[in-house]
């Protein structure tokens, strides 16, 4: 698969607990014990101890809640992918290719593999995953965070693209492909070389090609299914 992330990349500085203000050290250190421990399943106070904060009410200080920090950890996230997928967009749109499905979907979602977590691994790939199982709006793109201008446009044109669908049906098919591509990164940065035999490489290409099918396949059920007709 060419690599069509040419140009700036997502701002995948060295992230550590050591150093930051005390915001980004508390978002790390939840994004961190919620990938592992699940959402639910770390208290703020663990949160507040492994980010190194002396207040063990820091969370609640900067965040108001268990909820607000999982948000700004969503969108810490998203706007570090914001300059990679705005030189994708320029490049795409200079090309022509900004109604091709796989173009744009790789606008979505490659920025992702130039994000690390606390630790130099994917922590981000298991924590959006039960981020996304949270997801309770039917519209599309709605993920209840900060959408930055280059994602939201991104995301408008994927729309675009499968106007033949209700816009629920695009949202679960979105879904649907996040985890999938996030599967990849989990799985293959724990592995030692290939998994099921296979490189990153070749698993990533398959995945996008499949995302593709998933985001663009025809709605073939009916009125009659409780649909609307096309």
């Amino acid at each position: 698969m060419k690599d069509v992330r040419e140009g700036p990349r997502a701002k995948s500085v060295v992230l550590d607990l050591e150093s930051g203000d005390a915001k980004t050290q508390l978002i790390l250190a939840g994004e961190q014990m919620f990938a592992t421990g699940g959402i639910n399943g770390v208290s703020m106070r663990e949160i507040a101890i492994r980010a190194r904060q002396g207040n063990h009410a820091a969370v609640q200080y900067h965040f108001g809640s268990r909820e607000g920090l999982v948000r700004a950890i969503f969108d810490f996230r998203m706007e570090q992918m914001e300059q990679a997928r705005g030189a994708m967009l320029q490049r795409a749109e200079a090309q022509c290719r900004l109604n091709d499905a796989r173009t744009i979907l790789e606008i979505i979602f490659l920025p992702q593999l130039d994000l690390e977590g606390a630790d130099g691994n994917r922590s981000y790939a298991r924590f959006l995953s039960q981020y996304l199982l949270q997801s309770k709006s039917p519209e599309f793109g709605d993920f209840g965070g900060f959408e930055p201008p280059n994602l939201s446009r991104a995301l408008q044109l994927v729309r675009e693209r499968v106007s033949y669908v209700p816009p629920h049906v695009a949202q679960r098919r979105l879904i649907s492909a996040s985890f999938m591509f996030l599967n990849v990164l989990a799985r293959h940065h724990d592995a030692d070389g290939k998994v099921f035999g296979e490189s990153f490489e070749q698993a990533l290409e398959d995945t996008m090609e499949q995302i593709v099918i998933v985001m663009c396949m025809p709605l073939r059920l009916s009125p009659a299914d409780g649909y609307p007709s096309r």
